[in-house]
């Protein structure tokens, strides 16, 4: 069984990951948007009748504030409205608006550098918990969370240790992962097998059996120059890696989005996961498995270094 930081006695810190961040004590005392108001994080909630807690009905986002700029905060609010429209839900917002809420959170809390923000959108009040959206009561229900994180350096300098898992990344008929769903219980499931066996992230394949992504981190191997990632049909649609792609075409060499094995993954020069919050982390090593030597490979450093230093500007 999986135990918390508090039931381990643990700090964050002891923990290892594509998504883990050490404490900040800055982060204790955070105002949260709740619905147009701010609230201290300790007063900051819904209601157990909410459509997003009865039932994971809603969309979400994750943006990063680095020197003051909010990161892609275009194509982040263009993905909360097309997912919004996916699920047939009207925030009553424009995206204008949207932008506003988030920029008065970041100013309520004097935040400049080093701050991820997690703005979730729900169906709002439910009269009764039931999948049926005609059951909403009023306006939807949209929060957002900015807390100061940066990656454990661990994680940057050693590289992550991934598990391949049982559960596999649905198909878009099933429940497309280009939607950033509240409903995340499959890839937790994966999580748990991977940090149960002693790893940081869960690799997943699709129903055919080609890598598809990783529980909460898109997935990229580099074989010679050319760098390889799935196809996009079963993995999340995700900003940082559309960005990587293109600094790696524009610098590097060939991005080929295919169907590869798990084979080829073992077989891989380099290997490394993208995500909003830890950018681009390397990969050490898949089911035991080194990747390349076990360290952080060359094709590694150039392409996070590259990142790193136009993350503002692309």
């Amino acid at each position: 069984m999986i135990s918390s930081a508090s039931d381990s006695g643990e700090s964050a810190t002891s923990f290892s990951g594509a998504q883990v961040y050490p404490r900040d004590p800055r982060n204790d005392d955070v105002q949260v948007y709740v619905n147009g108001a701010f609230f201290h994080r300790s007063r900051a909630v819904v209601s157990v009748f909410d459509s997003g807690f009865a039932m994971g009905d809603g969309v979400w986002e994750g943006v990063r504030l680095v020197d003051g700029r909010l990161v892609a905060l275009d194509d982040h609010i263009d993905r909360l409205f097309e997912g919004l429209c996916a699920i047939d839900l009207d925030l009553g917002k424009d995206r204008r608006e949207v932008e506003a809420a988030i920029r008065a959170t970041v100013d309520a809390n004097g935040m400049r550098d080093g701050v991820h923000i997690r703005l979730m959108v729900t169906r709002g009040l439910k009269r009764t918990p039931s999948q049926d959206p005609r059951f909403a009561v009023g306006t939807p229900t949209m929060v957002i969370v900015a807390e100061y994180k940066a990656l454990i350096p661990t994680a940057t300098r050693t590289g992550l240790k991934l598990l391949t898992s049982t559960f596999r990344c649905s198909t878009p008929d099933v429940f497309d992962l280009r939607l950033n769903s509240h409903s995340r219980l499959n890839l937790i499931q994966a999580l748990i097998q991977a940090l149960n066996a002693g790893c940081d992230e869960a690799l997943m394949l699709d129903q055919r059996g080609f890598v598809a992504s990783c529980n909460s981190t898109n997935f990229f191997i580099v074989r010679g120059k050319e760098l390889w990632t799935s196809t996009g049909a079963c993995n999340f649609n995700g900003i940082t890696r559309r960005k990587v792609m293109a600094l790696y075409a524009e610098e590097i060499g060939v991005v080929r989005e295919k169907d590869f094995t798990l084979a080829e993954v073992y077989s891989a020069d380099e290997a490394f996961v993208t995500g909003t919050l830890g950018g681009i982390t390397p990969v050490a090593s898949v089911d035991g498995r080194k990747i390349g030597d076990g360290g952080v490979g060359p094709v590694t450093c150039a392409i996070g270094e590259s990142y790193l230093s136009r993350i503002t500007t692309i």
